[in-house]
């Protein structure tokens, strides 16, 4: 399958052959003819899968075949995102595949001052992609009106959940129109974000890839049986050893700081990211860490679904989440699009417990690696 026998449009093609993309991914294949037949969508798929490709390329193709009969835009596409990072992310993803068309799009999202957004919301635009705070701000102020809208895209709804912005989005619900697309993404199903699915979406195709429990064979998997006290100095000998980049998961904000200065201590430059850092330095560490300037990034696991390297080769769990299916997203970071991947975990004795659940989601047992001396 290619994306040319998805009945894209040559614009959107020439766009996706830059960047050199020719086969769908699973979840593309199956949810662009579904959007671009202008059916609602619920989308269950996890961070890596293609999934903004397969909104974003519908999107442009639909409105890219409207007629603008005025200078002033309004805005006919919204995609909510939870965090500044993946809305950053997703605006590139539109930038990308939208070069050879005349659509307008423009991001907006919080910690950062508006005026430069709201200076780029005054030009029109036609694609809007928003955190939930900054949108409902904007709105307040009434710098965006949603009547207009004719695609609507909530992405990771389960993270949504997670960061509190439910009442967000159940203000900003009724603020659309009636008819409309909606497109509906969420790595998981919690039982208030399937109640939330169901009121929203009429009649939608469902479309599910990569089940949370699955972890793909490309990914080596090795578990260390080590105290808290003796875990910093694990990291530092294997990253001593190990000169790949590193992404290193922590529980907690204040975790991955102390993680972070313990490796800077050792001369291992490393950066920490989470939603107590400014914008700009959460920005700064991404940007750092895809060039590969910073070598090892520690992050909690909402600021990390705003990473994404293609090949990635090492994930290392300092901390067990709490829940298991995150340990699938987790290490789901490397051993992307046929490449090979590590993941390490480190496990306490309190966190055993965590372990058995995890082999038990993922149906596999865990290898045991010893610890050097």
């Amino acid at each position: 399958m290619t994306f040319k026998e998805l009945n894209i449009s040559e614009p959107i093609l020439k766009a996706l052959a830059n960047k050199k993309y020719v086969s769908p991914t699973d979840i593309q294949e199956r949810a662009i003819p579904v959007a671009l037949n202008g059916r609602d969508l619920l989308g269950i798929a996890q961070t890596g899968t293609g999934k903004t490709a397969a909104f974003a390329i519908p999107i442009i193709q639909q409105l890219s075949r409207m007629e603008i009969r005025n200078k002033k835009r309004e805005i006919k596409a919204l995609i909510l995102t939870p965090t500044r990072e993946l809305a950053i992310q997703i605006d590139e993803c539109f930038r990308d595949y939208s070069q050879y068309t005349n659509l307008r799009h423009t991001v907006i999202f919080g910690g950062v001052n508006q005026n430069p957004q709201v200076e780029k919301l005054k030009q029109g635009t036609d694609i809007l992609i928003a955190t939930p705070g900054r949108l409902l701000d904007l709105m307040n102020q009434k710098y965006i009106s949603l009547e207009h809208i004719r695609h609507f895209v909530l992405d990771e709804a389960d993270r949504m959940l997670d960061m509190g912005f439910i009442h967000d989005i159940k203000r900003l619900l009724p603020l659309l129109p009636k008819r409309k697309q909606t497109l509906f993404f969420s790595a998981t199903m919690p039982p208030a974000i399937a109640k939330m699915s169901d009121s929203i979406l009429f009649k939608p195709a469902k479309v599910e890839v990569a089940p949370v429990s699955s972890v793909v064979d490309t990914i080596k998997q090795c578990l260390y049986f080590v105290e808290k006290p003796e875990k910093s100095k694990l990291l530092i000998d294997i990253l001593a050893k190990d000169k790949k980049a590193v992404l290193v998961f922590s529980r907690t904000k204040h975790g991955a700081d102390k993680i972070a200065r313990v490796l800077n201590k050792q001369g291992i430059g490393c950066e920490a990211i989470h939603g107590n850092k400014t914008q700009g330095a959460r920005q700064r560490a991404l940007t750092n860490f895809k060039s590969g300037k910073t070598r090892v990034i520690i992050a909690t696991d909402i600021a990390a679904r705003g990473i994404d390297i293609a090949n990635l080769e090492m994930v290392i769990n300092y901390d067990l989440p709490d829940v298991p299916e995150t340990y699938v997203h987790r290490i789901g970071r490397t051993g992307r699009a046929g490449n090979t991947g590590t993941a390490l975990t480190f496990c306490s004795h309190e966190e055993y417990t965590m372990v058995k659940d995890i082999q038990k989601l993922t149906g596999k047992k865990l290898n045991t690696a010893s610890i050097q001396a």
